[in-house]
């Protein structure tokens, strides 16, 4: 597992308390982050919801500095699948 893996894991775990339903974070050139009822952790799993970003653009997001709504709209966060679970996750991290 990368670096910015377990970063991004420890980063997500201390924002993320439960979530009802299966999300992953895809870093291109990185690796994959789940998060699902029992929490956050690095893996590459079937989601209900997928979004990818640049490792860069992530932690922007992380750090408060990017809104997740925002980097949607211009392009640097992608989601595949349920948007309804993309916008929670959206109001947890944003």
């Amino acid at each position: 597992m990368s670096d910015v893996i377990t970063a991004a894991v420890q980063m997500l775990a201390a924002k993320v308390q439960g979530f009802d339903g299966v999300a992953k974070f895809v870093i291109p050139g990185e690796g994959s982050i789940m998060i699902d009822a029992t929490g956050v952790h690095a893996g590459d799993d079937e989601a209900d919801v997928t979004l990818t970003a640049e490792a860069d653009v992530f932690q922007s997001i992380m750090e408060g500095e990017t809104n997740p709504t925002a980097a949607f709209m211009q392009g640097k966060l992608t989601v595949d699948g349920n948007m309804g679970l993309a916008m929670q996750l959206g109001a947890i991290l944003g």
